[in-house]
C-alpha cells in the first residue's frame, strides 16, 4: 500500500509465529470436520454448504483479516488460504480480505462511507460476502473493464471469482480509478459462470447502467491491490500443490513395483526432492513478501513479484510431478489430486501470471534501478552488514582489486596479507565460540559478513573453518592448542582429503588406508581432486583403519597430515574453473598416533559433521550468484537495446525471482542455526539449488550478452572483465563440490521425506 498515508506497527505489535501456527492448526482442525476432503468437490457446488462454511470462518474471525495488520495481516491472510487451499475449499476469503484491506477505518487514506461500514459489519459476521472484481487493473489483458458515469457502472468484467454466489461485488471502475460496492441483485448486473479449470468456475460480470455509489482510491491503491490478490492466490495455489504433493510423497512409500516401494527408485526420490525445494522456496518467499507487506516496508512489492515469479512455473511443474508420481490411478476425477491440480494451475494463471510478474521485477531492475533488497538479519545483523561495509571501504578498496586481478586468475581468492588482516579483526573466527578464541558471531551477523565480501569482490578469509569447528567437537586439546591459534591468525591452512579415483560421492568405500605402527600410523593410497592442496600446509584426511567392517562407514577414521611429509607427493591439475586441483599420492606416509583425530573407526562422524559445514558455506554461494546477477543487470541497464528486448527484460525477471529463491533457502539454513539447530536436508536443498542456480546465471549471460561474454578478462571486446565466461566455468564446482546436486537430492528425499533408502 501506499506507505506516505499509513502507519504501520512494530514487529512486537504483530501476530507472532506461535500464533499463525494457532490459526493454522485451529482452521485445520475446523475444515477437516465441516469440508471434508471426500466431500469437497460436491459442497463447491453446494451455495449452502458454501454459506454454512462461510459462517464457521467468520465465527473464528477469518472474514475480518486485512481490517488491523495487528489483528491479522497479510501473513495471517497467506496461512488462511493455504489451509483453504489444502482442503479445496472456494469458500471467498480472497474477496474479504481486499475488501478489508480497501475499506478498514483501521487504516488511514482508505475510502470510507456508510455502505463501505455497513457491508464491512456483515462480511466480519459471515452475514455478506464479497467478490471483488478487477477490470482493467488485472494484470490479465483480456480482463476487460468498466467505466463510471453518472453514477452508473457500463462494460464487462472476466475472470471474476466467486461472482455467482458473493452477496456483493466490490468493482475497480475508471475514471479514476474508483471503488464501486455492487450487491449482485442489482438491476442491470448480470453474472454468468465461465467453466474451466477452477472450481467452482469463474465468471463474467456484465454491467448496463447499472447505479452504484463510488468511493475514490488513493494514488497506487488499485495497483496494489492486484498486486495482494496475485499473492492472495499464491498462498492457495501453495496450499493445493502441497498437499496434492504429501499425497504424492505417502503413496511413492507404500506402492510397490518389482518388489520394492517405488519410493526407493533414485528417479521418484529426484522428482520428490526437486518437488520439495520449490514448495519450500515458494512458501518463505510468500511469507518473507507478507511480512515485508506487514511492516511497512516498500519493498513488498518487489519481494512479492518475485514470489509469483518463481511460483508460478514451480508449483505448477510440482502438481505435475504429483501425477506423474500417482501414474494412472490419480487420473481418474475420483481422485482427490486432479481437484489440486485443477485449483493450481487456474489460481498461477491469475492476474497476468508468471509473465506479469517477471515484467514487474524486470521494469524495477531495469527502469527503477532497484535491487533486490537486503535481507533483514536483525539489529545485530543488521549493525555488523554496515560495519563490515565501511570497513571494506576502507581496506578493500580503490587498487585492492586491480591488485588481485594483476595475479593469474587461480591465484585469486589467496591474499594472504588479506586473510592475515581479516585475522587483525578476528573476522577469520568470527563464527568459533569465544572460549576458543572465536568472537561468537551468530549465523545472521556471519552471513553479513560472506555477502559484504561478495558484494566487494573480496577474498573470503578463515578458511580453516571446516576443521576449526571439527577439531573444537573432536579434536583432544592438544591439537586445539597447536591448530586453532594459527588458523584464526590466517598462518596455515588445510585442504580436504575426501575423494579417491574410485571413490568420489560414496566416501564410504574408499581405500587409502592407514595402518598402526608402534606409536605411528602408516597411511598409503591416493586422493584426488583437492583444491588447492600445492599452497595448503596440512591435509584433512579420511581412510580406512579397518578393513573388516561389516558396515563401510564404520571402519574409517580421520588424521591431520602434513603436507610436506616424507612419501606424500602432490600432482597440480589445471581445472576448467580456472584454479588448480590436485591428485595426492600417499606412499607409506607416517604421522604421529596424535594426529588421529577424534575416536578410532569413528570418522565417518567427523566427516558427516564437516560436510554439513562445507555445504553450509557452499550454500552461502547465492551471495556471490546475487553479486554476478546485479553485475548481469547492469549490463544490460547500460544497452537499451537489451533492455527494451520482450525476451530479455522476461529472463531477467525470471532470474531475479530464482535468486532470491536461493536466498531464502539459504535463510532458512541460517535460521535453524541461529536456532541452534542444524540444518541437514535444508542445507542440501540450499547448496543443490544455488549449485544449479549458479550455472544457469552464466548459460543467461551468454544469451543476453552475446560472443563478448565469453570473451576472457584480457581480450579485446570482453564484456565485465571477463567475469561471465568464469562465471561459468567456475559453476561446475558449486554444483559437484561437496557433494553432487545428485547426492544432495538423495539426502533430501530420504532425510526430508522420509523415503526409503
Amino acid at each position: 500500500m501506499p506507505q506516505e498515508q499509513t502507519t504501520f506497527p512494530s514487529a512486537a505489535m504483530l501476530p507472532s509465529d506461535e500464533e499463525r501456527l494457532m490459526l493454522q492448526e485451529s482452521l485445520r482442525r475446523l475444515l477437516a470436520r465441516r469440508w471434508p476432503a471426500a466431500q469437497a468437490v460436491e459442497f463447491a457446488a453446494d451455495p449452502q454448504a458454501l454459506t454454512s462454511i462461510w459462517r464457521d470462518l467468520a465465527e473464528q474471525g477469518l472474514t475480518s483479516l486485512g481490517s488491523n495488520p495487528q489483528e491479522g495481516g497479510m501473513r495471517e491472510i497467506a496461512v488462511a488460504l493455504e489451509e483453504l487451499g489444502r482442503a479445496a475449499c472456494p469458500a471467498p476469503l480472497i474477496g474479504a480480505a481486499l475488501a478489508n484491506l480497501a475499506l478498514s477505518p483501521h487504516l488511514p487514506g482508505r475510502p470510507r462511507s456508510d455502505e463501505s461500514a455497513a457491508l464491512l459489519s456483515a462480511l466480519h459476521r459471515g452475514d455478506a460476502s464479497v467478490s471483488f472484481a478487477f477490470g482493467g487493473f488485472d494484470g490479465d489483458r483480456q480482463a476487460g473493464g468498466v467505466r463510471v458515469a453518472n453514477g452508473k457502472l457500463q462494460g464487462r468484467i472476466a475472470f471474476v471469482e466467486a461472482g455467482t454466489h458473493a452477496t456483493h461485488l466490490l468493482v475497480l471502475a475508471v475514471p479514476g480509478p474508483v471503488l464501486a460496492i455492487v450487491p449482485r441483485g442489482a438491476v442491470g448486473l448480470s453474472v454468468t459462470e465461465t467453466p474451466g479449470l477452477a472450481v467452482p468456475p469463474l465468471a463474467a460480470a456484465s454491467f448496463d447502467h447499472v447505479p452504484a455509489s463510488t468511493l475514490p482510491l488513493p494514488p497506487g491503491l488499485a495497483e496494489d491491490l492486484r498486486r495482494i490478490g496475485a499473492l492472495a492466490l499464491l498462498a492457495r495455489a501453495l496450499g493445493t500443490a502441497r498437499q496434492g504433493f504429501d499425497m504424492a510423497v505417502a503413496y511413492a512409500k507404500e506402492r510397490q513395483q518389482f518388489g520394492q516401494p517405488i519410493g526407493r527408485f533414485q528417479a521418484i526420490q529426484h522428482k520428490l526432492a526437486n518437488c520439495l525445494m520449490a514448495l519450500e522456496a515458494a512458501r518463505l518467499m510468500l511469507h518473507n513478501a507478507a511480512r515485508t507487506h506487514d511492516l511497512g516496508s516498500e519493498n513488498w512489492r518487489i519481494l512479492g513479484a518475485a514470489a509469483r515469479a518463481f511460483a508460478g512455473p514451480a508449483l505448477r511443474q510440482v502438481s505435475l510431478e504429483t501425477h506423474h508420481t500417482f501414474g494412472a490411478i490419480a487420473y481418474s476425477e475420483e481422485h482427490e489430486a486432479p481437484r489440486h491440480f485443477r485449483r493450481t494451475h487456474a489460481d498461477l494463471a491469475r492476474h497476468g501470471g508468471v509473465r506479469q510478474a517477471r515484467e514487474e521485477l524486470a521494469r524495477a531492475l531495469l527502469e527503477q534501478g532497484a535491487m533486490l533488497p537486503e535481507h533483514d538479519l536483525g539489529p545485530a545483523g543488521n549493525a555488523f552488514r554496515d560495519e563490515v561495509r565501511a570497513w571494506l571501504k576502507e581496506n578493500w578498496s580503490g587498487d585492492s582489486p586491480r591488485h588481485e586481478q594483476d595475479h593469474a586468475y587461480e591465484e585469486w581468492g589467496y591474499d594472504t596479507q588479506f586473510t592475515r588482516l581479516l585475522g587483525s579483526k578476528g573476522w577469520n573466527t568470527m563464527s568459533w565460540p569465544r572460549e576458543y578464541g572465536g568472537q561468537g558471531r551468530t549465523p545472521y551477523e556471519q552471513l553479513a559478513f560472506m555477502e559484504e565480501i561478495q558484494q566487494a569482490g573480496a577474498p573470503m578469509g578463515g578458511r580453516g573453518d571446516i576443521q576449526a569447528h571439527a577439531l573444537m567437537a573432536f579434536g583432544t586439546a592438544e591439537q586445539q592448542a597447536e591448530f586453532l591459534p594459527k588458523l584464526a591468525r590466517g598462518e596455515i591452512t588445510f585442504c580436504l582429503g575426501y575423494s579417491e579415483p574410485g571413490s568420489g560421492s560414496d566416501l564410504a568405500s574408499m581405500q587409502t588406508t592407514a595402518e598402526r605402527d608402534g606409536d605411528e600410523w602408516v597411511i598409503n593410497g591416493q586422493k584426488i581432486w583437492t583444491t588447492a592442496a600445492e599452497k595448503a600446509d596440512y591435509i584433512w584426511l579420511a581412510a580406512r583403519t579397518d578393513r573388516n567392517a561389516v558396515r563401510p562407514h564404520a571402519g574409517l577414521s580421520i588424521f591431520i597430515v602434513p603436507m610436506n611429509s616424507p612419501g606424500l607427493t602432490v600432482r597440480p591439475s589445471m581445472a576448467m574453473y580456472g584454479h588448480t586441483f590436485c591428485q595426492e599420492f600417499l606412499d607409506n606416509v607416517r604421522v604421529p598416533a596424535s594426529a588421529l583425530v577424534g575416536k578410532l573407526n569413528d570418522g565417518w562422524t567427523v566427516l558427516t559433521s564437516a560436510l554439513a559445514t562445507e555445504r553450509m558455506m557452499m550454500g552461502s554461494f547465492i551471495a556471490n550468484a546475487r553479486a554476478e546477477f546485479e553485475r548481469l543487470v547492469r549490463c544490460v541497464r547500460d544497452k537499451t537495446v537489451l533492455a527494451n528486448d520482450g525476451a530479455v527484460r522476461d529472463r531477467i525477471g525470471a532470474l531475479a525471482a530464482e535468486v532470491e529463491a536461493g536466498r531464502q533457502l539459504f535463510m532458512k539454513s541460517i535460521a535453524m542455526a541461529e536456532q541452534g539447530k542444524v540444518p541437514i536436508h535444508e542445507a542440501a536443498m540450499s547448496k543443490a539449488f544455488t549449485g544449479e542456480l549458479t550455472e544457469r546465471l552464466g548459460q543467461a549471460a551468454l544469451d543476453i550478452l552475446g560472443t563478448g561474454a565469453t570473451l576472457s578478462e584480457d581480450a579485446e571486446s570482453a564484456i565485465a572483465s571477463g567475469r561471465f565466461e568464469r562465471l561459468l566455468r567456475y559453476a561446475i564446482l558449486t554444483v559437484i563440490g561437496g557433494g553432487t546436486a545428485e547426492i544432495q537430492r538423495n539426502l533430501i528425499a530420504q532425510r526430508g521425506l522420509g523415503l526409503p533408502r
